[in-house]
């Protein structure tokens, strides 16, 4: 019997953010994917909106962001702060960008869409891939009982309208449920708070009428009668985060509820001077403020947890989404290099240290945030008296929060802590060519933009953006500004390249099997699944011809690119995407960019065999000796895969 069980890759519970993103990562590199979830449609109204500036670009290197986009998500690029006036009224304080300058972001806003219409592209793409996701079924029960060696994960399934259930065996198990997790009950993995519950909440998204002059962008208002907080939303409605309860009330209740007519009255109050009707309410909900995280995200390495199963937190930093989407991400690339022999499975151990320390940062700062939002801020007549008694201008601690907050809660922010990804002075290998010092490359990091023009078709595109998040390691290569193009003048990176093609070296081991593999149309993955090469050389575009280029290169020549663009950030460098990388010498560098967009190593490109072993040293680090069979279609879907990634 056992012989008759579907066996799976893994099978996902909930088809929320976390669980359809990871479901389009898999379904795509050719996994066979179980994925259900207990509602019987997808997301109708309500829940998360707002997607932050590094997860678009995450999104954009998917190839999701314009299906996204299509749905005309509105643009926050700047936040207005209000505060209390005299006679009961308010006034606006300040502004200060949603994304400032200095963090050189593509796209320096927040966009904010319905839920559900982000699900539907997600959904639609996993479609595309051969996966469904299946409805109204949930979980009954599971065990890693390595009854098939293989497949050491049995789960157990039931149809919520029939009452059918399934028997399937797998070899992951992700939850993806939400806040309420049948699977992290099962595991016994508690749910710990920071504090108490202080505040109590109502989120209402519909069509206002009114005459308050920033309700087209995301205000946080602070009045005598409360506070509430404006989030401009697609198709002309605005989301209101409106305070109904405080602990400081006299009969304060965490589980206070109040009707739609009550909280609209609260916001009328709030407002004034200005005026707000609603033409309709959309959805509305009431909610209790509370930090929580999980004390794990597994326990064998088989069941896996994230998203809002692992930490909970107010929505009013717009951290929800975007922190499951990088959940997913890493999950995905680090599943999927532990299953294609590519990497130990140690590899898995760091998904829940990466991720687990980002939560914990993101529920310190959203505990604080939180606190000072529900706070009664000072009027303004008590800040000029201030200012007169003092002599000078006592800092708003709420705005102050938010501006030294704005790197991390637009997600540039994220920076993982050393492990075997992540190089450090701390790590077991250690190099000569290294660069440990560099304020631009910085190992758990993302790699800093830059515009570079492509060789074969002279477009200016997004350096950092080229190569698509298609589970390979990416290997920036700069040739350095003493490197010129033409053939014989660039002997390191012709170095770099014999060494790389060396049998037995850690890029040799992993390519294709078969030889003869057509890569004509792949600038991506010509000779490996698990790699990309990127070479920006410091010359004019006109300059550089492939062909004299080292034979290496010939198959990525779609991903070969002139550092000639001007940038503002780096007015008087003769290289632009060398200088905003720290690179302002004569020699190159080879950065080692993790499947997710995150710094991994950075050595110099020199002459001889350093650069090469520098990078053998790291990859040795989590490596098996060569990866298991692979396809020749690479990372699944053959020709549609191909097609996807031109």
């Amino acid at each position: 019997m056992s012989s008759e069980i579907p066996l799976y890759d893994i099978v996902i519970i909930g088809a929320g953010p976390v669980g359809l993103l990871l479901s389009v990562c898999l379904s795509r590199w050719g996994y066979k994917v179980k994925h259900i979830d207990n509602r019987p449609v997808p997301t109708a109204t309500g829940r998360a909106d707002g997607i932050q500036p590094r997860s678009i670009e995450i999104l954009k290197n998917m190839g999701l962001k314009s299906k996204i986009f299509a749905h005309h998500p509105a643009r926050v690029h700047e936040v207005a702060f209000w505060d209390p006036a005299s006679q009961g009224k308010i006034v606006r304080t300040g502004t200060w960008a949603s994304c400032p300058d200095f963090l050189d972001a593509r796209y320096p806003f927040t966009a904010l869409l319905h839920q559900g219409l982000i699900e539907r592209v997600l959904i639609e793409d996993v479609e595309k891939n051969g996966t469904t996701v299946q409805r109204p079924w949930t979980i009954t029960g599971f065990a890693t009982n390595h009854a098939n060696p293989d497949y050491p994960v049995e789960v157990e399934l039931k149809n919520i309208d029939s009452n059918v259930t399934e028997t399937v065996r797998a070899k992951y198990l992700y939850s993806g449920e939400g806040a309420r997790s049948f699977i992290r009950e099962q595991l016994g993995v508690q749910i710990r708070h920071k504090d108490p519950i202080s505040h109590v909440w109502g989120v209402m998204d519909g069509v206002v009428r009114t005459n308050f002059p920033d309700i087209k962008m995301k205000c946080t208002i602070h009045s005598d009668h409360g506070s509430i907080m404006v989030i401009p939303r697609e198709n002309n409605m605005v989301r209101l985060y409106i305070q109904i309860a405080s602990s400081t009330d006299p009969d304060f209740n965490p589980r206070k509820t109040a009707t739609v007519a009550e909280v609209q009255e609260a916001a009328k109050k709030i407002l004034q001077p200005y005026y707000v009707t609603w033409d309709r309410v959309e959805w509305y909900s009431v909610y209790p403020i509370g930090q929580g995280i999980a004390d794990k995200y597994t326990l064998d390495h088989r069941v896996f947890m994230g998203g809002d199963v692992c930490h909970t937190h107010s929505p009013k930093a717009g951290q929800g989404m975007n922190t499951a989407f990088h959940d997913a991400i890493n999950f995905a690339w680090k599943m999927h290099l532990v299953e294609s022999g590519f990497s130990n499975r140690n590899t898995l151990e760091t998904y829940e240290v990466e991720r687990k320390f980002i939560a914990e940062t993101l529920l310190n700062f959203d505990n604080k945030y939180a606190a000072l939002f529900s706070q009664r801020q000072p009027t303004a007549a008590e800040v000029s008296g201030a200012v007169h008694d003092s002599g000078e201008a006592e800092k708003n601690p709420f705005v102050e929060m938010f501006k030294a907050n704005c790197e991390f809660t637009s997600g540039f922010g994220v920076a993982y802590n050393g492990n075997i990804f992540n190089h450090t002075s701390e790590h077991s290998f250690q190099h000569p060519l290294l660069i440990t010092d560099s304020p631009k490359l910085r190992s758990g990091r993302i790699l800093p933009p830059a515009d570079v023009t492509r060789v074969v078709d002279a477009n200016v595109v997004h350096l950092e953006n080229e190569i698509p998040f298609n589970g390979a390691f990416r290997l920036f290569v700069y040739g350095g500004l003493g490197a010129s193009p033409k053939k014989g003048q660039h002997k390191a990176l012709s170095d770099l390249a014999a060494g790389l093609s060396k049998p037995g070296s850690f890029y040799s081991r992993f390519r294709y099997e078969n030889r003869t593999r057509d890569t004509h149309h792949d600038s991506d993955n010509p000779h490996s699944r698990f790699f990309s090469i990127a070479l920006t050389l410091a010359a004019k575009r006109p300059e550089i011809e492939i062909s004299e280029l080292p034979e290496l290169f010939h198959d990525y020549s779609g991903r070969i690119y002139a550092d000639d663009r001007r940038d503002l950030k780096v007015l008087d460098a003769k290289a632009s995407a060398h200088a905003k990388a720290g690179l302002t010498g004569e020699e190159g560098a080879v950065v080692v960019v993790r499947p997710d967009g995150h710094v991994g190593i950075a050595v110099r490109l020199v002459e001889g065999n350093g650069t090469v072993e520098a990078l053998e040293g790291y990859f040795n680090g989590f490596t098996t000796q060569s990866a298991r069979a692979t396809k020749d279609s690479g990372l699944g879907g053959g020709v549609d895969q191909v097609r996807a990634q031109l």
